[in-house]
């Protein structure tokens, strides 16, 4: 059996329906290749998930999980793959194409200083998500991040930064991931002919998380690699926009817990330099109360 060149790794939880549509697209991509293999990892799920991915286990790597981990689920699939590069969706998104997975190959294979690849996210329907991880004119170039669910990066330099953040179960691991990219010498490049589909399932997501854990974790990003008083100024505005959100969705208690651990837990200072500091202005202003007042007048 050959080596293969692309790992395909996702993470699955309690979205079947989800499952089995990428399955069927990652099988028409891939079944006549042998550069590739596909890690399915199931994260605890209690809806049958777990089961109809064992029935695939003839061309797809299935790993269960005994609980749901959160980001840490996927750890164990980058772990076990043989690929040189590791292509990252979610159980909701799926290469458009066979064009895609062969420019993540050919740009990792010939452009030794990249590390990630970060892809176009589109809907269903073919338009562009506008997220602010991406470059603004969606033109190809050099990228502060990259989305989570459709982005490719070095097996090698995942295993030195140490695969996702455990700790952050959820939301701005990319960042943490990104930072590290950077601190270790590589570039995130974005190509907006690697286009990846993103169903946007919101099956399984509650209010509570996304209250949580983006105060939390984000707090925890700046305390490691701000200085003062920039950091106080940002985790400022960082539990000011977690209080709306709170307010929105009445989901105080939460909220207060996510303040109280994002602030007792022990954070070893790594602080950036002023020059890589700069490669993060688009996360500094998306953490800033003042650039969100200027955006609304």
């Amino acid at each position: 059996m050959n080596t293969p060149k692309l790992s395909i790794v996702f993470l699955n939880y309690n979205r079947i329906t989800e499952t089995r549509y990428t399955i069927n697209q990652l099988f028409r991509l891939v079944e006549n290749r042998h550069d590739i293999e596909v890690i399915a990892i199931d994260n605890g799920s209690g809806d049958g998930t777990s089961d109809f991915l064992q029935t695939q286990a003839d061309w797809v790597q299935v790993i269960n999980m005994p609980t749901n981990l959160g980001i840490a689920g996927y750890n164990e699939g980058f772990k076990q793959a043989k690929g040189d590069y590791l292509l990252v969706l979610d159980d909701d998104s799926h290469p458009i194409d066979s064009i895609t997975l062969d420019r993540i190959i050919q740009c990792l294979d010939t452009r030794p200083e990249v590390g990630i690849v970060a892809c176009q996210i589109e809907s269903v329907k073919g338009k562009p998500f506008y997220t602010w991880h991406l470059p603004e004119n969606n033109a190809p170039g050099q990228s502060m991040a990259f989305v989570g669910c459709g982005f490719a990066i070095r097996r090698s330099l995942f295993e030195k930064i140490g695969w996702y953040p455990a700790d952050f179960f959820l939301y701005q691991n990319e960042m943490e991931v990104a930072i590290q990219v950077m601190r270790h010498g590589y570039k995130i490049y974005y190509d907006p002919c690697c286009r990846i589909v993103h169903r946007q399932s919101s099956q399984g997501r509650t209010n509570w998380r996304q209250v949580y854990y983006p105060t939390r974790n984000t707090i925890w990003l700046i305390r490691r690699y701000f200085p003062f008083p920039v950091a106080a100024y940002l985790i400022m505005s960082r539990l000011f926009f977690g209080l709306v959100r709170a307010l929105q969705s009445l989901e105080f208690t939460c909220y207060y817990k996510a303040v109280t651990d994002a602030f007792s837990t022990p954070i070893k200072p790594q602080i950036l330099p002023p020059a890589q500091r700069k490669q993060l202005s688009t996360f500094w202003r998306q953490n800033s109360i003042f650039h969100h007042l200027i955006k609304r007048l």
